[in-house]
């Protein structure tokens, strides 16, 4: 290698010998062997010769070593100065200053450079660099913080701006910027550990001028921007403005100021749905510029026409990226053609806020351009996917595609007749559209071939759904409540008769057991006929105030023997759950229900968790239930862990007789049951599914609120004793019975009068005021039925009660048309025996009303 020449580079400013550790070394050494020459002058007489022998050798030995030593360089004698080491020559060639120093100022080191800087500010000797900036004030706070790094051994860096001091002459307007910076050194060998930092001094000046000039230059940019004649915005692939020009703030009337990139997005200044027309792009990622006549809205919000120039490009992974658009005041006075940008607006207008979505298609079906509710329509508002020659028919179902594709040829051939096309989304097969197809014969782009309007038509097709689902429900809602009418006047007569005879038969008797099989098999079909009234939500409700928290912990017990041991029961509830308006038993009956089928969908085992909670309005407002408005609700939830429910099955569970177990296994009654009585109740019910992971049926039944005076008078009032149970069921009581049934009359006058009463009947209301008036109102009791010809129950209530108000009332009935039976339910002083009943459910009720216990 080369030695560096001495005048290759510049020599050092200052530099201090550190150590000079090797020269006591050697005079240590010295010392030592002068005194081991003394002492063997003196008692080399005593010394053995074998032993003098040894120390010759020894020494021998160690002087042969340290010549091979020397030789091979492991060591020196001295540190000899015979030139400078490769460090000292970068050092020194650095075109900042670089000192070296101690902990306390004490220079050590300095490069040329930091000489130069001395000279260069009329320094006569060299100084610290914290001494150096000493007489600027300006500087004073960072070479504080700067020397108070030096001293803790950390690193530091300042940059210092001047305007008088080092550097400077007085008198001027100049300014000039040192970089320093500080940092500790590692220590060096043969320097006792003393600790070192390093300085560096640099003129940053020429960098910080041109900065300056460049943000200048930049802020001029921005100004011309900001004030040109057009408006400009850019917003980012999801269609948030991130710059704005103060042009175009000021003709919508924001303020530039209070403006924040991704602030504004750009639905809000586009009228109607041009926003997703702006956020389309080229399908194959090319960037265009195009032209779009459209309306932007104002603060105030008020229309104002301007002419678009867009780009809008798709990245290299399909996402939109930023757009650029530059914005054309379209207002009147402004185009020197009036007439023709008149024309323009009208038509971007009357082209962009149609209700209609418009596609303009080629030959071969791609699309050219559309409309803005083009956008929204086909569910591309944010530009997600770029219509820009995308195939229309990819947009549609592929059961449609060939009706379309020979739709657009029929076009392409200019006929005048073409047949629309009902289709739902190839995306979204919940929305569905009816798309006009309509050929450009003349006068068009040489692009475009085929014009498409495409009319959303998915709410029609769901209203239509649900009125079709509606009337077939109703109707079978009104057959099946025409039917147990009929059923329950027979039953109420079988399960009466049969009971008149097992009061004559022995339990030894051969005819007592078929007796007992007739009257059980009665119940079993008054328990369908129930269902049939609950679905058609033609039962009479005795509505009552109810915690469903309490009411789910009294069914826990049962809820565990129905669904066994292979299956968990979880039930959790919020706190301070509302109360609701419903009844009691009709609603065990709906959460029974749906236990029993989360059970029968877990025919391996799992879990099944009953959750009841409060539901806010404006938490019900952000569901997606169709057909609940937002309220407050009560939520009763049963969640299972079964197979769950397909799409298929899902939307007919609630019709009645619909069922998915083996022949014999179920009736088909027991969820559209279920939902009879939520709807009754004027609550609502839903099921959440997913096949492989089980489903969650959810019931929301209004928050019950009383009012102030009615909550104040419930409170004052003494709660109700507990109705003992009644063992003595006669009586000799006078009784009218209405029943324009004759079997279900004869059998209630037979039981009546066998256990002492005094019986009347009639068959009609008409015949039971003629029957009133000719025993002038004595009797205790009126049973009548609710539905009858000429004059029905509650008619004959009003009229009886206007000269009898003090005659206790029991209805009987297992059918009412709504009117009667909202009546009925709000009628506290009116009882209610349910068709068809036993002999010993008439005798307890009639015992338990004339007793005044309830």
């Amino acid at each position: 290698m080369t030695p560096l020449a001495e005048d290759s580079y510049p020599q050092p400013a200052a530099q201090a010998r550190l150590g000079g550790g090797g020269v006591w070394r050697v005079i240590f050494l010295s010392a030592l062997f002068v005194g081991l020459a003394i002492a063997y002058s003196v008692y080399g007489d005593q010394i053995p010769s074998d032993m003098l022998l040894l120390v010759l050798g020894v020494l021998a030995v160690i002087g042969v070593f340290c010549l091979f030593g020397l030789a091979a360089g492991l060591f020196k004698i001295a540190q000899t100065d015979d030139g400078p080491a490769l460090q000292n020559a970068i050092v020194d060639s650095l075109d900042y200053g670089a000192v070296v120093a101690d902990r306390e100022g004490r220079i050590v080191y300095a490069n040329a450079a930091y000489g130069d800087l001395i000279s260069g500010l009329n320094r006569k000797s060299l100084v610290s660099v914290p001494r150096l900036f000493a007489s600027a004030a300006e500087a004073s706070e960072a070479i504080y913080r700067l020397s108070r790094a030096a001293h803790d051994g950390r690193r530091a860096i300042e940059d210092i701006r001047l305007t008088e001091g080092p550097g400077l002459k007085s008198g001027t307007n100049d300014t000039i910027w040192y970089r320093v910076s500080v940092k500790a050194l590692p220590e060096i060998d043969g320097d006792s550990g003393k600790k070192l930092v390093l300085w560096s001094v640099e003129d940053i000046s020429r960098d910080r001028e041109r900065q300056e000039n460049i943000f200048l230059e930049l802020q001029k940019a921005i100004d011309y921007l900001d004030h040109a004649p057009a408006g400009f915005f850019s917003t980012d692939g999801r269609g948030k403005i991130q710059y704005l020009n103060a042009t175009l703030a000021n003709w919508l009337g924001y303020d530039l100021a209070e403006f924040d990139a991704g602030s504004l997005r750009l639905s809000e200044i586009v009228r109607g749905e041009g926003s997703g027309l702006l956020l389309g792009g080229s399908n194959d990622g090319q960037i265009k510029t195009e032209v779009i006549d459209i309306d932007l809205v104002k603060r105030d919000g008020t229309n104002f026409p301007v002419r678009l120039l867009h780009r809008a490009a798709r990245l290299a992974e399909g996402d939109l990226g930023e757009t650029r658009t530059l914005v054309l005041d379209r207002a009147p006075g402004i185009d020197a053609s009036e007439e023709l940008r008149n024309a323009e607006v009208r038509f971007s207008r009357f082209f962009n806020d149609t209700p209609f979505a418009i596609a303009a298609l080629d030959a071969t079906g791609n699309i050219v351009r559309t409309n803005a509710p083009f956008m929204r329509t086909f569910g591309n508002e944010h530009g997600e996917k770029a219509t820009e020659g995308l195939p229309l028919t990819e947009l549609v179902a592929p059961e449609a595609k060939s009706r379309f594709v020979a739709a657009i040829d029929a076009a392409k051939s200019n006929q005048s007749t073409i047949e629309p096309v009902d289709t739902v989304l190839a995306a979204n097969e919940e929305r569905s559209v009816r798309l006009y197809v309509s050929g450009i014969a003349d006068g068009g782009s040489i692009d475009e071939r085929v014009i498409v309007y495409a009319l959303d038509t998915t709410e029609q097709r769901v209203l239509e759904q649900q009125f079709a689902q509606s009337q077939k429900m109703q109707a079978v809602g009104q057959l099946a409540g025409g039917i147990a009418h009929d059923l329950n006047n027979i039953l109420t007569a079988i399960i009466g008769f049969s009971d008149l005879l097992l009061l004559n038969l022995r339990p030894n008797d051969p005819s007592f057991k078929d007796t007992m099989e007739i009257k059980q098999n009665a119940n079993r079909a008054a328990g369908l006929v129930r269902q049939l009234l609950a679905f058609s939500r033609r039962q009479t409700l005795r509505l009552e105030v109810l915690e469903v928290s309490l009411l789910v912990d009294d069914l826990t017990v049962l809820f565990k023997r129905l669904i066994g041991d292979s299956i968990t029961l979880t039930v959790d509830h919020a706190a301070d759950i509302w109360p609701v308006r419903a009844d009691h038993i009709q609603l065990e009956q709906v959460v029974i229900n749906l236990v029993v089928n989360a059970r029968d969908a877990m025919p391996d085992g799992g879990s099944v968790k009953i959750r009841t909670s409060n539901v806010e309005e404006a938490v019900a407002a952000t569901f997606n239930y169709r057909g609940m408005p937002p309220a407050d609700y009560v939520l009763i939830e049963v969640q299972d862990s079964g197979t769950g429910i397909p799409q298929e099955v899902l939307e007919k569970i609630f019709e009645p007789f619909f069922t998915t177990k083996d022949i014999g296994k179920g009736t088909g009654l027991g969820l559209s049951t279920v939902y009879g009585i939520v709807k009754q109740t004027g609550g609502f019910i839903y099921a959440d599914t997913e096949i492989g992971v089980g489903t969650t049926f959810k019931i929301f039944l209004p928050r019950y609120a009383p009012k102030e005076d009615k909550l104040k008078l419930s409170q004052d009032k003494p709660l109700p004793e507990v109705a003992p149970k009644v063992r003595d069921l006669t009586g000799k009581e006078r009784i009218l019975i209405v029943e324009d049934e004759d079997s279900v009359r004869a059998f209630a006058s037979r039981a009546l009068a066998s256990a002492g009463y005094v019986v009347h009947e009639a068959d009609s209301g008409v015949e039971a005021l003629e029957v009133l008036e000719e025993i002038d109102g004595e009797i205790e009791l009126l049973i009548s039925d609710v539905v009858m010809p000429e004059m029905d129950g509650p008619t004959l209530l009003t009229h009886m009660r206007e000269r009898y108000p003090d005659i206790k009332v029991i209805f009987v009935s297992g059918y009412a048309e709504e009117n009667i039976r909202k009546g009925l339910e709000d009628d506290s002083s009116v009882e209610f025996l349910a068709k068809p009943f036993s002999l010993k459910q008439l005798a307890q009720k009639v015992k338990t009303v004339l007793a005044g216990a309830e």
